[in-house]
């Protein structure tokens, strides 16, 4: 987790260990250093035995990867999202990217100046190696883990024109592209395949879906864009949505300022996000 900016392991009763000060200094404060060492990292967080003696508090857990070099998102990854957005299933990763603005923690209030801001929870992977023609079969040895992520899009800005869409710009807005609570590594889940994702606004359940319903599972999304550019430690990878988006519905419903929008994974956590009126 980061909390306060710092490193922090967090124990099965939910508190924290501050990795620099339990490993005598040897490891990163610095969430966005931890990347570059993961292996080590997490070797040290396997064999440590002491208890948390930090109190989380939401109002100090940023991203879990607070500095990404490059962020992208998988478009149309949920057979069920293609059916409802009236699209084939592509033959390929439909990859866009996200600007760094987009980087939020995940209690953050997030700013909103249009009426045409929709959600879209998606499970997000952090790269913990350099990765360059991976193949899909040893993608998981290059991921740091997985967390919660939104890929919030202003279909306004996204869709003008509507025949030549913005991806970028109308996913790249500040605050919408949150991330957390924390990072689970994969041997944290039964079977990181296939996990539960479920998306409430105002506590009205807008998406429940499973992982296991990908068209293109995490290692062969890891060996794509790796074949064509390269991935370096703390990169996020954002998976795509499953359906129940606003856009798609009749009529269109998106998100208003005083909206509470809350983004849960199994065996990750949730995510909590007051929408906000832009000043």
């Amino acid at each position: 987790m980061n909390h306060a900016g710092r490193l922090t392991l967090v124990d099965r009763e939910g508190r924290g260990i501050d990795v620099n000060l339990a490993s005598g200094g040897r490891l990163p404060a610095a969430v966005a250093e931890a990347f570059d060492r993961w292996d080590e990292v997490a070797e040290w967080a396997r064999t440590f035995s002491g208890s948390g003696d930090v109190e989380i508090r939401p109002d100090l857990v940023g991203p879990p990867s607070p500095d990404p070099r490059q962020i992208f998102g998988v478009g149309v990854n949920y057979a069920s999202h293609a059916k409802e957005a009236g699209m084939e299933l592509p033959e390929h990763p439909l990859i866009f990217t996200k600007l760094r603005a987009a980087v939020a923690g995940p209690y953050d209030e997030i700013e909103i100046s249009t009426d045409t801001v929709d959600w879209e929870i998606e499970l997000a992977v952090v790269i913990g190696a350099t990765a360059r023609r991976v193949p899909a079969e040893r993608a998981w040895d290059h991921v740091a883990g997985l967390t919660a992520g939104q890929d919030l899009s202003d279909r306004g800005i996204q869709l003008r024109p509507a025949s030549a869409p913005q991806y970028t710009l109308g996913k790249s807005l500040p605050g919408f592209g949150p991330t957390g609570p924390l990072l689970a590594t994969a041997d944290e889940f039964a079977d990181p395949n296939d996990l539960e994702l479920v998306c409430l606004v105002n506590g009205e359940e807008m998406q429940r879906a499973r992982t296991s319903d990908f068209i293109f599972s995490i290692p062969e999304i890891v060996e794509y864009l790796s074949g064509i550019t390269i991935l370096y430690p703390g990169d996020v990878i954002l998976t795509g949505t499953p359906d129940g988006v606003g856009a798609t519905r009749t009529p269109p419903r998106y998100l208003q300022a005083g909206d509470v929008l809350e983004s849960r994974i199994e065996g990750i956590g949730e995510m909590r996000h007051v929408l906000v009126a832009a000043g």
